[in-house]
């Protein structure tokens, strides 16, 4: 069931108009600010409640309106279109997205759908029906988040990386089909970063879910925001980010998938813990 509202009446002459999806936390919430901070009107969506969002980001003196929704349905995705109604999007930050932890054949299917229905299907619902609006006016920008995990087969997040695997070819593919159109596509590529995204997919006794390193969400989205503004076709957000994707494009597909599994395997994190206990024991001399 969705819900929407609004933090002002009417609206805003002159301001760009911003949607932002998965903007209740995180990068998509980062992202959204940025655009506030640039003068952005902005609508947010996603599936958990957006009232602090629209407070913190309204007292830029954006005008930002909320939609409650799954977006992984046809009518989670149809009361965002109906709340943009009429007025011209300038941005789309297509950001909305989960994870899903475990092997694929332990997880529940009915979560491995929502998964694929929120990271591909509701997203291209999304860009299919305002980028065309976009192209009837000719201009607009787009901004896709995937992910380097689409670069690897993600053994024990094999569903999720394949989702992504999907999302950065096809901003790249509609980047192409619409270069002579006046709009942009852009993909940001991010690495672990430190939001609620490992806790939701149920990561958190992994190896990647327990790292302590995962970058900061608010400078992933500058990255990305930049890249949208600029209009450069993709983005990966930070350094070491783009080694591995680099490693990852002349890897053997099975190694690569050996290396996810030491990662996102479950027990992972303890087994690390218990590697570093011992190392730390054996460098203070209580150990062999």
């Amino acid at each position: 069931m969705a819900t929407s509202a609004s933090t002002t009446p009417g609206k805003t002459v002159g301001r760009p108009y911003a949607v932002v999806t998965g903007a209740s936390s995180g990068i998509g919430f980062e992202l959204a600010r940025l655009c506030a901070n640039d003068g952005f009107d902005l609508m947010l969506s996603a599936d958990r409640p957006l009232d602090s969002a629209a407070q913190d980001l309204g007292s830029t003196g954006a005008r930002v309106d909320v939609v409650e929704t799954d977006l992984a349905t046809r009518e989670g995705v149809d009361a965002v279109i109906g709340e943009v109604g009429e007025r011209q999007v300038d941005a789309l930050i297509a950001n909305a997205g989960h994870g899903l932890g475990k092997g694929f054949l332990d997880q529940d299917f009915d979560d491995v759908e929502h998964v694929i229905d929120t990271n591909i299907t509701g997203t291209l619902y999304l860009i299919h029906e305002l980028a065309r609006r976009m192209r009837d006016r000719g201009g607009g920008r787009i901004l896709i988040t995937g992910s380097i995990a689409g670069f690897m087969p993600g053994s024990f997040q094999a569903v999720y990386n394949g989702t992504k695997a999907f999302i950065d070819s096809f901003a790249e593919a509609l980047r192409n089909e619409l270069k002579d159109t006046g709009i942009t596509v852009t993909c940001l590529m991010p690495g672990p970063t430190d939001t609620e995204f490992f806790e939701r997919a149920n990561l958190m006794d992994t190896k990647v879910g327990a790292d302590k390193h995962k970058m900061d969400p608010a400078e992933v989205a500058a990255i990305g925001y930049r890249a949208m503004m600029d209009g450069e076709a993709d983005v990966v957000a930070g350094i070491k980010n783009k080694l591995e994707v680099a490693m990852a494009k002349v890897t053997p597909a099975s190694l690569l998938a050996e290396q996810h599994r030491k990662l996102a395997e479950p027990g992972t994190a303890k087994a690390e813990g218990k590697k570093t206990t011992g190392s730390k024991a054996r460098r203070d001399g209580k150990d062999g």
